[in-house]
């Protein structure tokens, strides 16, 4: 944030110093309003949320299996000889350490899918913006939804709506 502030402060100066006597036209939009207003971004999240459900559902599994050797392991611990004790105290950690791996590998793997499938929403959503500004020749668009603007003028243009209708979006 604190960057933002001084890029804007050394691009007023530069300007200012300059004399430029073109007119600065300044835009603002909020990318993350864009994004959700994006076919893929749905198209997306429902992805994301079937991977997660196959994720949950062999968790549960692991853990329902895991549950009843401990029961097991519980009811008839006592009567256990002590080689079949061990075996079994040493299955039970075993089972649990693949249960916390599984979770693990699991999360890289969500986070690594949301990545795959933002990054070419994340792509579109920036080359429209682009575009759009040079279009309408802005000299500046400011993301709003990253909290770095401080202050938002009534000469500003929010370029939300021009950049839906570049994406073909209402």
């Amino acid at each position: 944030m604190k960057n933002m502030i001084k890029l804007v402060a050394v691009v007023a100066f530069v300007l200012t110093a300059m004399g430029v006597s073109a007119q600065v036209k300044l835009g603002h939009i909020e990318t993350q309003k864009l994004i959700q207003a994006m076919p893929e971004m749905a198209a997306a999240r429902k992805t994301m949320e079937t991977k997660q459900a196959e994720i949950e559902k062999e968790l549960t599994t692991m853990q329902e299996q895991f549950k009843i050797k401990l029961d097991e392991y519980s009811k008839n611990g006592k009567t256990m000889s002590d080689v079949i004790r061990a075996s079994k105290e040493q299955e039970l950690q075993e089972l649990q350490q693949r249960i916390q791996s599984f979770q693990q590998i699991a999360m890289d793997n969500l986070e690594k899918t949301q990545a795959e499938l933002m990054q070419p929403i994340m792509d579109k959503a920036l080359n429209a913006i682009k575009a759009v500004g040079k279009e309408n020749g802005f000299t500046y668009i400011f993301d709003m939804s990253q909290g770095g603007i401080l202050y938002n003028a009534a000469n500003t243009e929010d370029v939300l709506p021009l950049v839906k209708k570049k994406l073909g979006l209402q």
